[in-house]
């Protein structure tokens, strides 16, 4: 008892000592947070954390016919820090149609325009004037009085802008009934303690970097227009006839998949209320980093539930909003459903968080809380591929408030092994191959840069190979190595400890350290921080010996398939702690006596830049 209690405790020391004295690179604005104490480098916010929020009041009417958008905002600011603040710096989205307004992609001439019009301002009551604010592209900064540490203000802003028609990035009509509408109001940037002001301009291609805040939103249209939105829906009765209330009502609490509004319906023109021109839907939702609006007057509604909570028998409804005459849509919703179960069930392993998911029939492939914008598509498998990258984005970015400005990985990476790993789950016959041969191809290239390179000082090929399968594979690499029990251990003490904030890169490794009790650092210096070939080879086979070689500095798992001369095959497994030490050379061995006759190396998700010295025939 006392011998085992001795290693028990030598074993935690020595893991102490590990964490302790094996680090990251670390840039000194990230340093700068450990010595303040808001980050820590066993992967908690620190004891002196703090983010700052804000509760927004959204009123918008909407004109489709020339799409002017007329808006009014309360936005109460929180200044959680620990600095006065003597500007307030606020994200015009809209502005990338902006005339001159910088952009990493070219929009149509119809649809640059002057912008979003800031007709008045005022604080706590008090007129701004226009001279006090300053909008620069996609940026805005107001002077105000010192805002102290923990005090608040109020602003409240009258604003306006036209819609883009075509040159649809994300927002924008979609036909002549149907528009997606996000990023649409004046909205605070993130302060943060590593940057302070997020000044990021947003030029399109890179995302985005928001606070966590509460928003209640209403939105003002034609009366034959119905709206889905970011939020729970709060005047059902005074928008839907009685009947179609109902029926979200039964969809919530049924798996089966049903129509809230179908073709007949649409014919007879009777689902909303229509005793006014125009109706004023109500949403409300609390702690997300972003709203999204949508609206059609001919579109249909597909719609069911799913229990994605065991213990609290908590159900997600899931709808597919769609122009009937795209039939991949019509299974658009079962893989939606399909997909919120998996990720509450098998990966992550984590209850779905929001009340719904509405899967709409747009121009794009994006996501937002609650909300999912996604382009109709002819392939089934690339529909099912679309529909669950994009929802997975619930968790990152959504659930964890990363930034995804900076770090696209954080977010993109996540969603593209969710895709790898939950498409077979709805289809079987899917192997989804995302982005791998595109990583094998630049490997090694100029192009081919550490992942954790800011996503600002990237463009094109090199953005999406670090951003989506590189990470990717680091993520599905380490789930091997710690095998799923430790891995989604770790995995859930780093959304348990991050959700509703804002972790980093050192944050997330870390605290997977620290979740997992193992010092991972080695794995993410090479594959994350690190440049470098991927390149394995078979070296050598002597006898029942296989030698493995890797030629460039990269971990990867080591998949070997034999070939004996009976015919039969073998198959060898080893994870990337092959490669701890940081050893060239991996030998594997049959527990066959038979005389091999051939070799290959390789499996579906290893990436390998030569491929010619992966295939051996032994003479």
């Amino acid at each position: 008892m006392r011998k085992l209690i001795f290693i028990t405790i030598l074993v935690a020391l020595v893991n102490h000592y590990s964490f302790a004295q094996t680090t990251l690179p670390t840039p000194k604005n990230i340093t700068a947070t450990y010595a303040k104490k808001t980050r820590s480098e066993d992967g908690f916010p620190g004891k002196n954390y703090w983010q700052n929020t804000a509760d927004y009041v959204i009123n918008v009417n909407f004109n489709p016919t020339n799409r002017l958008l007329n808006g009014s905002e309360e936005i109460t600011y929180f200044n959680n820090s620990n600095d006065t603040l003597r500007e307030i710096v606020f994200k015009l989205y809209p502005n990338i149609y902006k005339k001159g307004s910088p952009r990493l992609m070219k929009f149509d001439d119809e649809d640059t325009n002057e912008g979003m019009n800031i007709e008045s301002m005022s604080i706590n009551n008090s007129v701004v004037e226009a001279n006090n604010w300053f909008i620069n592209a996609t940026n805005m900064s107001v002077r105000i009085q010192p805002l102290l540490p923990k005090q608040s203000l109020k602003f409240t802003i009258q604003f306006s802008y036209t819609l883009n028609k075509g040159s649809h990035m994300r927002t924008g009509q979609i036909d002549d009934g149907a528009f997606f509408i996000a990023y649409f109001f004046p909205r605070i940037a993130v302060y943060d303690d590593i940057d302070g002001w997020n000044r990021n301009q947003y030029l399109g291609t890179h995302e985005f970097y928001n606070d966590f805040c509460n928003f209640k939103t209403s939105i003002t249209l034609p009366n034959d227009y119905m709206v889905w939105a970011t939020g729970d829906l709060l005047n059902c009765s005074e928008v839907y006839h009685d009947k179609y209330c109902t029926r979200i009502q039964e969809a919530e609490n049924n798996d089966e998949i049903r129509y809230i509004i179908d073709n007949n319906d649409l014919k007879s023109g009777n689902i909303t209320k229509s005793n006014n021109p125009t109706n004023t839907w109500k949403f409300d939702v609390k702690n997300v980093t972003e709203i999204a609006v949508a609206f059609s007057n001919h579109y249909v509604w597909q719609s069911s539930s799913v229990e994605v909570d065991k213990v609290t028998h908590r159900r997600t409804r899931v709808d597919a909003v769609f122009n009937d005459a795209h039939k991949d849509y019509h299974y658009v919703a079962s893989d939606a459903r399909k997909t919120v179960e998996a990720m509450s069930f098998n990966f992550p392993k984590w209850p779905f968080p929001y009340s719904h998911e509405t899967v709409f029939d747009g121009l794009d492939q994006m996501e937002y809380p609650m909300m999912v914008n996604d382009n109709p598509v002819e392939d089934r498998a690339e529909s099912i591929e679309l529909t669950d990258h994009e929802i997975f984005h619930t968790m990152f970015p959504f659930y964890m408030g990363t930034n995804e400005t900076k770090y696209g990985w954080m977010d993109e990476g996540w969603a593209t092994i969710g895709e790898w790993l939950i498409s077979p789950m709805i289809d079987p016959n899917i192997v989804d191959l995302y982005g791998i041969d595109r990583t094998s191809i630049t490997s090694g290239t100029e192009i081919d840069l550490p992942i954790t390179t800011l996503t600002t000082q990237l463009y094109g090929e090199a953005m999406f190979i670090n951003s989506y399968p590189k990470p990717a594979f680091g993520y599905l690499y380490v789930k091997d190595l710690l095998g799923d029990d430790l891995f989604f251990k770790a995995l859930h003490h780093y959304i348990k400890t991050w959700n509703g904030k804002h972790p980093m890169p050192n944050d997330f490794f870390y605290s997977m350290n620290t979740g997992s009790g193992k010092n991972l650092n080695w794995f993410w210096k090479k594959w994350f921080f690190e440049g470098g070939v991927l390149d394995l080879a078979i070296k050598n086979v002597k006898g029942k010996q296989i030698t493995i070689e890797n030629k460039g500095n990269k971990p990867l798992p080591i998949d070997v398939e034999i070939t004996f001369a009976d015919g039969s095959k073998e198959k060898i497994h080893k994870t990337i702690e092959a490669w701890k030490n940081g050893n060239k050379t991996v030998i594997v061995s049959t527990k066959s006596n038979k005389k091999i006759k051939k070799v290959t190396l390789g499996s579906t998700y290893v990436p390998d830049s030569n491929k010619k010295d992966n295939i051996l025939e032994v003479k």
